[in-house]
């Protein structure tokens, strides 16, 4: 069966998370059942990341194995005229090894979240992003990013559903940056790491986000993370303003 990889953006607001489950529409069931439009007998599709509800991507890598071969641009235009009205699109598709997986294959996922601070109500950035009221201070919340790189545990970042086996992990970078935002500031937090446990990029927003408004020093959050305690992790911030932005391999299979 000749598998396709892809890179699929969608909006995260109506949906309940990357992964088919029963209840409320995935963006897996949604993106398969586009597919099988296509192609009848299209297997489950694989993606490198499951998103939780709410969760939005620009760089969501995913395969799928069709019973007989497609030219990718064709391919590309027919799932995004069946995706439709649904917020979801195809941007780029290339036919790649039978042995190549999404999932598997990838060495390291990118995550984007924005942050306004401003007390005006946010209206065209809507459901994309986390507001404060409150001003935030950008140099301790840079000084406590740096604190969480490495090798760690981040159990005190780690959802109590996380079904990883361990919760130790390595997060290669924290880079926080402030930007000019209409009757505020903007922040973006961007982290990468080859995985993460559930909840964590979350989790660890929350928790610079007090620290940013003083609530916390810096150095408060080198003690919780050693503290290995998830009841010691600040507030988990809301999921609208998380975006999986790229996912990383060895050989690039969109480069051409």
């Amino acid at each position: 069966m000749p598998r396709y990889a892809m890179i699929v953006e969608y909006d995260g607001g109506p949906f309940a998370g990357w992964q088919r489950q029963d209840g409320p529409a995935s963006v897996q069931q949604t993106l398969e059942e586009a597919l099988r439009r296509l192609d009848p007998d299209v297997p489950s599709i694989a993606a490198a990341g499951r998103t939780d509800a709410g969760v939005h991507a620009t760089g969501q890598v995913a395969h799928a194995d069709m019973t007989r071969p497609w030219e990718p641009f064709r391919l590309r235009e027919a799932l995004n005229y069946h995706l439709k009205p649904a917020p979801i699109a195809i941007t780029a598709l290339e036919p790649v090894a039978d042995d190549w997986h999404a999932r598997f294959s990838a060495r390291e996922r990118r995550y984007l979240f924005r942050l306004i601070a401003r007390r005006a109500p946010v209206t065209f950035d809507r459901g994309h992003v986390w507001q404060v009221p409150g001003p935030l201070s950008l140099e301790p919340m840079q000084t406590a990013g740096r604190m969480l790189e490495g090798l760690h545990d981040f159990t005190t970042f780690r959802a109590s559903i996380c079904q990883a086996k361990s919760p130790v992990k390595t997060l290669d970078e924290v880079v926080v940056t402030e930007h000019p935002y209409p009757g505020g500031r903007e922040f973006q937090f961007r982290f990468r790491a080859r995985s993460f446990l559930h909840n964590q990029v979350r989790s660890m927003v929350g928790t610079l986000e007090r620290v940013g408004a003083g609530a916390w020093a810096p150095e408060d959050v080198a003690g919780v993370l050693a503290s290995a305690d998830r009841s010691r992790c600040g507030p988990v911030s809301p999921p609208q303003g998380l975006s999986l932005v790229g996912v990383g391999y060895d050989v690039d299979p969109f480069a051409n």
